[in-house]
Parts: C-alpha cells; structure tokens; sequence
C-alpha cells in the first residue's frame, strides 16, 4: 500500500481528535503524525504497532489491507 492511502487511513482513523493528543500518546511528535497522514513518510514497524493499538485495529488492517 501506498504512503498517500496509508495516510488517508490514518487521518480518518483520527477524525476529530487533536493532532497533539495522537501524537502524544504514540509517543511521537505532531510533525511525524502530519507526514504520516500526509503520506511523506511511512511509520516504522514500531510506531506501526503503537498506531494500531491505540486505534484497536491491527497493523495488516491499517498498513496493508487496501
């Protein structure tokens, strides 16, 4: 999957919820979390992991179920 898709993904799974606040409890900084959910950069396993139980889903369904 591409790093645009991953990103639209990862900005719905945020919704309204404050860009810092994510950040902040993924233990990464609001910048990271934009490029992420921009698609300029793709997170690495680790932040992958943290990502996907912060949300309750699992790393295949956001990372790489299209």
């Amino acid at each position: 999957m591409d790093g645009k898709t991953i990103g639209h993904k990862l900005r719905a799974l945020r919704g309204e919820m404050d860009a810092k606040t994510v950040a902040d409890a993924l233990g990464i900084s609001t910048s990271a979390l934009f490029m992420y959910e921009r698609g300029e950069r793709i997170p690495r396993d680790q932040i992958k992991k943290r990502i996907a139980q912060y949300f309750g889903q699992s790393v295949e369904e956001i990372f790489f179920a299209e």
